[in-house]
């Protein structure tokens, strides 16, 4: 694992250098080429990171510890860096998040806040469509606005995967407060859950 980490430190260390180094043609550094080169230094920072959650966890350290040093709940570094046993079959479970998560979340928080009913409801499963009405949805939309006032815009989308499910967790900002709205999908991309929670509740922080 030292290894490991060393090396992929001077990969890192290496790129930064290169980045400074590389001046476009009017001596000024090229905005998107830096943005290509902090992706990419994100995407091996991320890298590294997991290698020493499992390095940490290798070592006897409880999620809990792990947790507290990424400032989440140990649930939400397990979700994000562990490793799930199937506990029937003992086979490892999947933990790549469904792809585009984000922006479906994104675009049914849009379709939420603009009350269009039907077209959040074309998500559900056969589940939630049963058990979750468009004159519920509006009378809970309802109920939130006279808690909290008028929506006003949303934070970043978590995405995290749960078992069979993905997770999206996105902070929503309204005139006198936070909620998160959390969105549960199904590896088909229907929605499995629908959930609008107090920040504390979901262990989410706002932003």
């Amino acid at each position: 694992m030292v290894g490991s980490f060393v090396v992929t430190v001077q990969h890192l260390h290496l790129r930064v250098r290169q980045i400074l180094a590389e001046p476009g043609g009017d001596g000024e550094l090229d905005p998107l080429a830096l943005v290509r080169a902090a992706q990419e230094i994100r995407d091996h920072a991320d890298v590294l990171l997991a290698e020493t959650v499992q390095h940490a966890r290798g070592a006897g350290r409880t999620w809990q510890e792990i947790g507290d040093i990424l400032g989440v709940s140990r649930q939400a570094a397990f979700q994000r860096y562990g490793k799930p046993i199937h506990p029937r079959t003992g086979e490892a479970m999947s933990t790549t998040p469904l792809p585009g998560a984000a922006d479906l979340a994104r675009a049914i928080i849009d379709d939420l806040t603009r009350s269009r009913w039907a077209e959040v409801r074309a998500h559900f499963d056969d589940t939630m469509l049963a058990g979750l009405s468009e004159q519920e949805l509006d009378q809970t939309w309802a109920q939130l606005a006279g808690v909290v006032g008028a929506y006003e815009g949303h934070g970043d989308t978590d995405v995290v995967r749960a078992g069979a499910f993905t997770v999206t967790n996105t902070p929503l900002r309204f005139e006198a407060g936070e909620f998160v709205a959390r969105i549960t999908f199904r590896d088909d991309r229907t929605v499995a859950g629908l959930y609008l929670l107090n920040p504390d509740a979901a262990g989410v922080t706002t932003r």
